[in-house]
């Protein structure tokens, strides 16, 4: 009896310790909801003030602050924390926002950040900046891009499509109308392919003309041919393609002309200088160009071949540098994109504002991709693991960079979704001669309609 007691005694605790190292490695959101977000907020609460001392975020108190502390309470005036707000928690981890001390700024707190992490036992803190004086530190309890699951709750709307989930556990929101032109690189089985498909299933469902180049014979882009507008599968289809999507932003741009044909009469509302200004009656519809394994327009093998990737690639620069304000979109696609591939390259990725660059082959493509935006995230991404298929880093001309990672999407439910909203494709008259021909899908019936009869003379 005695022995089942201490083994009572003893298996209670090893059991309980043994499944929270379990749930936190199988089941870290659950872990983190039971057990870690309780620590975490305790930790914060009882060692905030040393906490904000020891990283130098404390300031002398104020001179009326000093006397009333001495007058009522006879301690010695200790350094003042900025203040705290309200702990906010979440499934991932929890926000709380300090107010500056006088003197301090977000540089102060950011250049803190792993000391508060190890501190108070999280993940990662980010800081951001809410309004002045007031900073916002958001604190992750794990690793939310080892099992990667989206918010419930975000901001989409037209030409914004969530494509996956930033390391600080919000969403990475693709927008069109902030960036308009994307690169995204990436090696083999590096996760560019599924990138690619939140993209297309994103748009699909929205009043968006969608149109593509894929230069592998059109192997990843024909699932989604039903809401394709325009779909080229080598660079000869290509080749007549380009010219009259240059030629529908040239349409668009006379249409913009017209309208600021500015007459005594006209409001200030009506003068514009994109289609987002047009009436809705008179707007076209957005276009997004999607180009699959970009290399593969630049390679040429003989003179014909070179004067027409020449005549392709001056179509791309066009619309690049003037297609935004005529609603039309670029997402360029490749394993490499560098001046060795040929006149223009360089200056076609300039233009390319938005960066996503998946784990590449060697040093040199990262820079092809995040080197000219953002150098120091260079080598977060030739660091990534190929055993993190979809994971990225993402960059934009203002310098920001951040780790993100492309949950999973099957093939099938993304042509799923591409069949069931091709009636949202928009009526683009210029591209009608490149629609597809789509096989009606068959629908299965358990059986005839009406019991069969003899026929009889």
């Amino acid at each position: 009896m005695t022995d089942l007691v201490t083994l009572a005694e003893l298996g209670g605790p090893l059991a309980v310790i043994g499944g929270a190292a379990y749930a936190r490695h199988a089941h870290p959101a659950a872990y983190w909801s039971t057990v870690g977000l309780p620590l975490s907020v305790a930790r914060l609460l009882a060692s905030y003030s040393s906490t904000m001392d020891a990283c130098g975020l404390t300031v002398e108190p104020s001179r009326w602050r000093a006397l009333a502390v001495r007058a009522t309470t006879r301690r010695e005036v200790r350094p003042v924390p900025p203040r705290r707000g309200v702990i906010r928690p979440n499934s991932t981890g929890f926000r709380v926002r300090l107010r500056h001390a006088p003197g301090q700024e977000l540089a102060d707190v950011a250049a803190s950040a792993e000391r508060l992490r190890h501190a108070w036992g999280v993940h990662a803190v980010y800081v951001r900046d809410v309004k002045p004086g007031v900073v916002e530190l958001r604190l992750v309890g794990y690793d939310v891009l080892r099992k990667v699951r989206m918010p419930r709750r975000v901001d989409s709307g037209l030409l914004r499509v969530p494509v996956a989930l930033r390391e600080d556990a919000t969403a990475f929101v693709r927008d069109y109308r902030a960036v308009p032109h994307g690169l995204v690189l990436g090696a083999t089985l590096s996760g560019k392919s599924m990138y690619l498909r939140h993209l297309v299933s994103g748009l699909a469902t929205q009043p968006v003309a969608l149109v593509g180049i894929g230069c592998k014979r059109g192997v990843e882009l024909a699932p989604f041919a039903s809401r394709l507008s325009a779909p080229a599968t080598d660079p000869d289809e290509a080749a007549e393609l380009l010219p009259v999507l240059v030629k529908e932003m040239e349409d668009r741009y006379d249409l913009i002309k017209a309208r600021q044909g500015i007459a005594s009469g006209t409001t200030d509302e009506e003068i514009t200088s994109d289609v987002w200004g047009l009436p809705k009656d008179e707007r076209s519809a957005p276009i997004v160009l999607f180009v699959d394994e970009v290399a593969e327009l630049f390679l040429v093998a003989t003179r014909k071949d070179e004067e027409r990737r020449d005549e392709m690639v001056t179509h791309l620069i066009r619309l690049a540098q003037l297609g935004r304000a005529a609603g039309i979109y670029l997402e360029v696609c490749g394993q490499r994109f560098g001046a060795e591939l040929g006149k223009g390259a360089t200056m076609l990725r300039a233009q390319l504002t938005g960066r996503v660059c998946h784990r590449v082959n060697d040093e040199a493509s990262a820079k092809m991709a995040l080197g000219d935006i953002a150098p120091e995230a260079v080598m977060a991404a030739c660091a990534i693991a190929s055993e993190l298929p979809g994971l990225a880093v993402v960059g934009d001309t203002s310098g920001g960079w951040s780790r993100i990672r492309t949950p999973y999407l099957s093939l099938a439910d993304a042509a799923a979704t591409c069949r069931e909203s091709a009636r949202l494709s928009p009526d683009v008259p210029a591209l009608a001669p490149f629609q597809p021909y789509v096989l009606p899908v068959p629908v299965e019936t358990s059986g005839p309609a009406t019991a069969p009869r003899p026929v009889t003379e």
